[in-house]
């Protein structure tokens, strides 16, 4: 290990968006399956992954100084990426000149096993030459190289790790493909075979392991003791699924069983795993201890949706609630890397992902749903039908802005309070009028149960959800879509892009029924003469 390097661990490899679906089952070949809905009722759901950024996110959230490099693209998942890293406290070092960022379509199960489909996008790209030009000096500030047998092209890799040997920087292999997949996809076995001897740890999945060695039956270990032999390797440890992992090192030969946890999904556990083992490494734990620590990190791994750490804090607690080996001088998480002032770029980030998710909500939509609403608005009006607007928590005041925008540009609403119209305020609304029920999930008591008042009452149902197949989507006549799949915000629970959407959408409806009754400024100017903008619509004064 290097005395004089500023980052503990740099990482040169794969950096994913993956596309979360679960399902039931994988299905086979001609076979055909339902997709079980996330939370807020969506298909799918982002996340953070690839193999080598998985791993530096558990290393980070164990007090690791990390980096990575290498060539990604300037594009929505490039970005979504890059607000991970700088929350993470991962310094980036990037050329952003790719075809697109690499993306991963998962698919897990409900006993948490998983198919995966990569599209590699830039990973794939990354040259010899790129490194070289690009990246020799940011290398040299690591103590230690890790980089992946997975997505990147061979001759990349091993230009990686010539650096690195050249400036005495100790190099980290995961090989996460088969030998099979890789030759001829990324380069040729004599590649593959000089990549896998650069290693001072060479870490293979099993099934990698048994193909490499030729089959066999051997247990891990001795997959481990008969790959450092042939590739003559100071290090090498195969993971084993839940059964742990295998060690065979100069100092020490063992298998170290995994932790007993619930499988949620499966996705990055080796990924997490070599994390914590490098951490381990790091702080000078022996090879068991290490080991133990890398187990821990997996288990924590497969309890959460997603392989990335989004919160390291709570990362870091499970890891430490597992880990039961030697006690480790813990460094500080690093802070979110920024340069622009604290908390500066997770408010960046945030802006980021609340118009990533807008974009996303802008291409779902059509004008139908609007079109419907606003029929339905107008033919009520027609019958002497008046609107109201509910929602509980955040959503209650997105209802009462949507209340004062409607009122202002032309249709009459009022705030119906979800909570109290079941104590008697659904009194305010009578048979043919319109209530329009603002709900994220879809899902929320107070919503439903107001909504079954009022149509019982025989108002007319139209919802703002997120949940298009929630019960309160099942209710309503009509429903516009204001689903988001990320809130933004360290935590990611807080509701910030939904109501967002929530309000977008409504001002939209606003606009449309304006458009419809032909509203004018003088219109506007009645209902509105004072201010800046009662200035802007009182048109010319006579003298």
């Amino acid at each position: 290990m290097r005395g004089d390097s500023d980052l503990d661990l740099v990482g040169f490899g794969s950096m994913v968006v993956d596309r979360l679906h679960r399902a039931p089952r994988i299905v086979g070949p001609d076979r055909k399956g339902i997709l079980h809905p996330l939370e807020g009722g969506v298909p799918t759901r982002r996340f953070v992954g690839g193999v080598i950024l998985n791993q530096l996110g558990w290393a980070a959230s164990l007090g690791l100084r990390t980096g990575l490099f290498g060539r990604q693209a300037d594009d929505e998942n490039g970005r979504f990426l890059r607000a991970a890293m700088a929350r993470a406290g991962i310094e980036a070092h990037l050329v952003l000149d790719g075809s697109a960022s690499s993306v991963a379509e998962i698919f897990v199960d409900d006993t948490g096993e998983r198919a995966i489909y990569f599209a590699p996008g830039a990973t794939a790209e990354t040259t010899a030459q790129h490194v070289r030009e690009h990246h020799a000096a940011f290398l040299r500030r690591a103590g230690r190289l890790s980089t992946e047998v997975h997505q990147l092209p061979l001759d990349a890799v091993r230009e990686a790790l010539r650096l690195a040997r050249e400036a005495g920087v100790s190099a980290v292999v995961d090989l996460d493909a088969r030998p099979s997949d890789v030759v001829p996809a990324l380069g040729d076995e004599a590649a593959l075979r000089e990549v896998l001897g650069a290693a001072d740890l060479l870490k293979p999945a099993r099934a990698a392991a048994e193909e490499l060695v030729g089959g066999g039956s051997a247990d891990a270990l001795e997959l481990a003791r008969r790959l450092r032999r042939q590739l003559g390797v100071p290090a090498v440890v195969v993971t084993d699924g839940q059964a742990g992992c295998a060690v065979a090192s100069e100092r020490f030969e063992g298998s170290i069983s995994a932790f007993a946890v619930k499988a949620v999904d499966a996705t990055g556990a080796g990924d997490a795993f070599l994390g914590g083992l490098v951490a381990g490494i790091q702080y000078r734990l022996a090879w068991p201890d290490a080991a133990r620590l890398g187990n821990a990190c997996g288990a924590a791994c497969v309890e959460q949706i997603g392989a990335f750490p989004e919160d390291a804090a709570r990362a870091r607690a499970r890891i430490l609630e597992l880990y039961d080996g030697a006690p480790v001088p813990w460094a500080p998480a690093p802070a979110p890397a920024t340069t622009a002032g604290p908390g500066t770029a997770e408010a960046l980030a945030t802006v980021d992902v609340a118009l990533e998710e807008l974009g996303a909500l802008r291409r779902r939509l059509g004008p139908q749903p609007f079109q419907a609403a606003a029929r339905l608005i107008r033919e009520a009006e027609a019958r002497g039908g008046r609107v109201h607007v509910t929602g509980v928590g955040k959503p209650e005041h997105v209802a009462r802005y949507a209340a004062a925008l409607l009122a202002s540009t032309g249709t009459p609403a009022t705030f119906l309070h979800a909570t109290e119209a079941v104590h008697g305020s659904a009194g305010q609304v009578l048979a043919g009028d319109v209530v329009i029920a603002v709900s994220n999930s879809g899902q929320t008591e107070e919503v439903r149960a107001c909504v079954e008042v009022v149509r019982r009452l025989g108002a007319r149902v139209v919802a703002v959800t997120g949940g298009i197949d929630s019960p309160l989507a099942r209710a309503a006549e009509v429903v516009l879509d204001a689903g988001v799949g990320r809130e933004g915000g360290g935590l990611g629970l807080a509701p910030r892009a939904s109501v967002a959407a929530e309000v977008l959408i409504l001002a939209a409806l606003a606009a449309e029924l304006e458009q419809a009754r032909g509203f004018s400024p003088s219109d506007y100017h009645a209902r509105h003469p004072s201010g800046p903008l009662g200035r802007k619509t009182r048109g010319p004064v006579a003298d």
